[in-house]
């Protein structure tokens, strides 16, 4: 077929079913205001119009004529023309330029992703003949002089040559050292795209796309593209700064570092951009520490996100802030109430710039700058009083204006029809007071940078908890509506035994029920009980009795809806809590992973980073003796953040100050997974997850414990349940025991905990919390592995940025199919059209299809069992998303009760796809712009099929408006 369909091809017209000759004469109209470089070199105006003209002849050779045929041509074409032409216009600046093979390149992915396979297929492999056929004429023609006579444009106006001995320089020291690539094919494509007179500034950025767009060839071009993207960046910031060179080569470079490090902190403290106890350091010191060559570690994607959202910039928006330099700016900032500043400083730098740990977003912001607010996460009470209501409106806003997310505790405020003393009248509830925090979190941007990142969490009792399940519908009162907050479920080990039970289920206003707020497991329930026997008596004024079935499946039937509220156990957040004998936990934080107590003088506060789990993987699995070394330097560092933070409101300060908790958690536990060959979906991988997160678990632990050897025990360790030698895994016995019965928990453990209880009651805990497992949506995009614990998304995916697309594809799948003989454009072909999977690729054999089966194609019980096993070793949460890729009132059920039996603390996300997507899922990734739209988009069954084109939401990688946990 495919013969014949070339063959078809060969026979029409050179502007006919020729992929080559129909762009190749896209001229006349422009649309986009931007101009197509041709293969001969010359520059000619855009005409969407030949796009047209040519997809439809291609269609025409493949499948006929007829009738029939002609009229449904004639509407995909018309379709797929106008996606083609938007997507190249709205990727390219006005009077921009655009070459021939990036028009057929986008005309390839819209045929792919209409789901037209035959025609997107012949097409591929036509250009390839062409190319190859180019490719032999070439070889038979005299050979070109080898400088190409291009000039370039300077800032100033003025022409000069184009410098190519420096040009291949640049790429040959980007190519040095990377196997499969080939510098002669990046030389050849970065000329391709150079025209003469084009912006000197834009011969960087044309070096970097040549390598950029044989990722999907190539995995190891992305280490091509962050070189070249590099050498932009140095040119960038060595310009800035008085008595550097205006450029340097990699090789330039490395003997300049740090000269220019010490000339870059002085410039950033001058501009006030960094604080002016920077400049006290040795910087000739830590200069000499900086090791430029782990500049040359980033995958294409990590460097953009960190000059994207990370680097410090001029107020013109230059940026002078190179990757070596930021990382040791973090560093100072971490280690400046140290005695010795500059060995801590430089022993912060060595784990950070080697990714074998990486702070959070917020520290990565602002450590070392004038306002150093680098905590990730604030939990909040709201009292029920309008005074404390609006204060605490007003502290989310102080917050939000400098810091994370925020996690509100509504619990304690009355409900709807609720007696108010004061003027005899009836409360409205809680849901206006809502609506006013999420106007306030939207009002109050960061200075542009984001929304305000706001959850409000509601305990399931609540006489308003039906209203509040439906805060984030579409339809109904807008002013009972809170489109930009996220909401959870607060729910109590009781209601899940009544849902089982299928037994009633009564609500109450806290105000009548004013103790229910803070009690837990038993006592709970025997106080509970017992109010529902005085509302049968008459003594209680405002309440409504329901079927906690019914319930239940409203709560599930939003969360599929509207992607809320969340799933979140108030039991065992609290029964298992260390700190359980000084206070409660009302509520989660922004990314359900923080489980810290809140009231109102405290303001609970938590310091996130993480450990790149696959960073401690060798061949004999998990490399626990460099696992310890890591984590002991981490939770120093993690502490040193809450002497130095700056708290925006005195309640956080005190809290923090008190507790000192912290959240080490994890990230690239796919690749740990993939490094040792274990399929997600696999009993071998779950064991992982236990015995990982055990040694996590044991040597966070030891740190603080022998960070308390130094520095003291946190000021309410007397009393907790670590004083009283009681670890995570102890404390199941206290969920147990508190929610009597349904509790299915492994609880095997290889370790010597004993001698750890020992030294722990001993010498104390400098820390009440350790651990918290956040989502890492931006920190691991830039140490290039999985976010978090989650499963591989998509092994291939098309991203977007303001220099347009690039592909992302699984390093570890290519190699493997390498390895099989089955590694071509064909291939590359296919993933793009079936979304990234392999499971419907019939040459891809079973191994390899169980080892790189996607999120969507994974039975979430897994991750629930491989969550379980974590979830016995931490001391706080971990953010745990749901995938379902056709989700069912039954099948939602069954996966939430399991993750409640097998004793999680919290649920994330319910990531779902619309039912044409789940069928065939042809989209690329879609990117998101804030909080709430990190939901996978779980919508209604009509939704669903006008979501189906855009796919499941997941956390933005290049623009996420939330960074909070990172």
């Amino acid at each position: 077929m495919e013969a014949q369909i070339s063959e078809a091809a060969e026979r029409s017209s050179a502007s006919s079913a020729n992929p080559e000759t129909q762009s190749a004469d896209v001229s006349a109209s422009a649309p986009g205001g931007f101009k197509v470089i041709r293969r001969n070199g010359k520059v000619t105006p855009f005409d969407a119009s030949k796009i047209k003209v040519a997809m439809t002849k291609a269609f025409l050779a493949v499948e006929g004529g007829g009738a029939a045929e002609s009229k449904r041509v004639h509407e995909v074409v018309a379709k797929l023309t106008k996606q083609v032409t938007e997507k190249i216009t709205r990727n390219i600046d006005v009077g921009g330029t655009l070459h021939i093979e990036d028009i057929q390149d986008q005309v390839e992915l819209a045929l792919m992703r209409a789901g037209e396979q035959k025609v997107a297929r012949d097409y591929v492999l036509y250009r390839e003949r062409q190319a190859a056929k180019r490719e032999a004429e070439s070889a038979t023609k005299k050979p070109k002089k080898a400088e190409s006579g291009l000039n370039v444009t300077a800032a100033d106006g003025s022409r000069r040559p184009l410098d190519e001995a420096r040009l291949r320089k640049v790429i040959g020291e980007a190519c040095a050292g990377i196997d499969n690539v080939d510098e002669a094919l990046v030389l050849k494509d970065t000329l391709r795209n150079l025209f003469d007179g084009i912006a000197e500034k834009d011969v960087g950025q044309a070096m970097a796309m040549s390598a950029r767009v044989l990722i999907e060839r190539e995995p190891n071009y992305t280490y091509v593209a962050a070189r070249l993207l590099l050498d932009t960046l140095r040119s960038e910031a060595l310009s800035f700064i008085a008595g550097m060179p205006d450029s340097a080569t990699a090789e330039q470079m490395s003997g300049r570092y740090g000269e220019y490090f010490n000339a870059y902190i002085r410039r950033a403290a001058e501009l006030e951009l960094v604080s002016e106890e920077l400049t006290r350091y040795d910087l000739a010191r830590l200069g000499a520490a900086l090791k430029p060559e782990r500049d040359q570690q980033f995958t294409y994607l990590g460097l953009q996100t960190l000059y994207d959202r990370y680097f410090i910039h001029s107020e013109d928006d230059q940026r002078f802030e190179l990757p070596q330099a930021f990382f040791m700016r973090v560093a100072m900032g971490l280690a400046i109430n140290e005695i010795d500043r500059e060995g801590r400083a430089i022993e912060f730098y060595e784990l950070l710039s080697s990714f074998d740990f990486m702070s959070s977003t917020p520290t990565l912001f602002n450590s070392g700058t004038l306002r150093p607010q680098l905590s990730s996460c604030y939990l909040t009470t709201v009292p029920d009083d309008l005074d404390g209501i609006y204060s605490a409106i007003k502290d989310n806003a102080l917050l939000s204006k400098f810091a994370g997310g925020l996690g509100n505790d509504w619990s304690a405020v009355r409900g709807l029809g609720a007696h108010i003393k004061g003027t005899n009248g009836k409360s409205q509830g809680v849901v206006p007071f809502l609506k006013v925090a999420n106007d306030t979190a939207v009002a109050v941007n960061q200075g542009g940078k984001r929304k305000g990142a706001v959850c409000a969490y509601l305990e399931t009792w609540h006489i308003d908890v039906e209203e509040f399940i439906e805060l984030r519908k579409n339809t109904g009162d807008d002013r009972r509506r809170t489109h930009d907050m996220n909401t959870a479920n607060w729910i109590p080990d009781l209601f899940m035994k009544r849902v089982a039970q299928e037994d009633n289920w009564t609500l109450f206003s806290p105000n009548e029920t004013p103790d229910l707020h803070d009690l837990v497991g038993q006592a709970f329930e025997q106080r509970y009980v017992a109010y529902e026997e005085k509302a049968a008596r008459g003594e209680i004024k405002v309440f409504r009795t329901i079927k906690a079935v019914d319930l239940w499946r409203k709560m599930l039937g939003m969360l599929f809806e509207t992607g809320h509220p969340w799933v979140t156990f108030k039991d065992p957040c609290n029964l298992r809590s260390p700190q359980q004998h000084i206070g409660v936990v009302h509520s989660s934080n922004l990314c359900t992973e923080i489980t810290l107590n809140t009231s109102a003088d405290e303001i609970a506060v938590c310091n996130l980073g993480s450990i790149n789990l696959a960073q401690h993987i060798n061949e004999n699995g998990l490399d626990t003796a460099k696992l310890e070394r890591t984590i002991s330097t981490a939770m120093r560092m993690l502490d040193n953040v809450i002497d130095y933070n700056y708290y925006s409101v005195p309640q956080a300060r005190r809290s923090n100050m008190r507790h000192r908790p912290v959240g080490i958690g994890i990230m690239g536990f796919q690749d740990a997974l993939y490094k040792q060959r274990l399929p997600y979906a696999s009993m071998e991988a779950v064991e992982f997850a236990d015995r990982s997160m055990e040694a996590v678990s044991y040597y966070a632990l030891q740190a603080s414990s022998q960070l308390a050897q130094e520095r003291g025990s946190y000021a309410t360790f007397d009393g907790s349940l670590w004083s009283q030698g009681i670890l995570p895994i102890d404390s199941i016995s206290k969920l147990e025991e508190g929610r009597g019965g349904y509790l299915e928990v492994d609880r095997s453990q290889t370790l010597d905990w004993d001698s750890l209880r020992v030294q722990i009651t001993t010498h104390g805990l400098r820390n009440s919390n350790t651990m918290a497992i956040a989502p890492t949506a931006t920190i691991s995009n830039i140490c290039g592995v999985s976010q978090s614990i989650e499963p591989t998304y998509q092994n291939l995916f098309v991203k977007s940025n303001l220099s347009g697309e690039f592909t992302v594809i699984n390093p570890y799948l290519v190699n493997d199919l390498k390895g099989r003989g089955l590694w071509d454009s064909v291939m590359v072909n296919d993933l793009k059209y079936y979304d990234g999977s392999v499971q419907a690729i019939d040459r891809v054999p079973e191994d390899i299809k169980a080892l790189y089966a996607t999120a969507f194609e994974i039975d979430s019980r897994w991750l629930i069992e491989a969550a379980s096993r974590r979830q016995k070793w931490i001391d706080q949460a971990q953010s745990l998303n749901l995938y379902m890729a056709q989700p069912s009132g039954r099948a939602l059920d069954s996966l939430y009760k399991l993750a409640w039996v097998r004793g999680l603390k919290t649920t994330y996300y319910l990531r779902s796809m619309g039912a044409t997507h789940a069928g065939k899922s042809t989209e690329v990734e879609q990117t998101t712009s804030s909080a709430e739209d990190y939901s996978a988009a779980a919508v209604t069954t009509d939704a669903m099929s006008s979501k189906s084109q855009e796919g499941p939401k997941v956390c933005s990688i290049l623009e996420p408006d939330c960074e909070a946990c990172q």
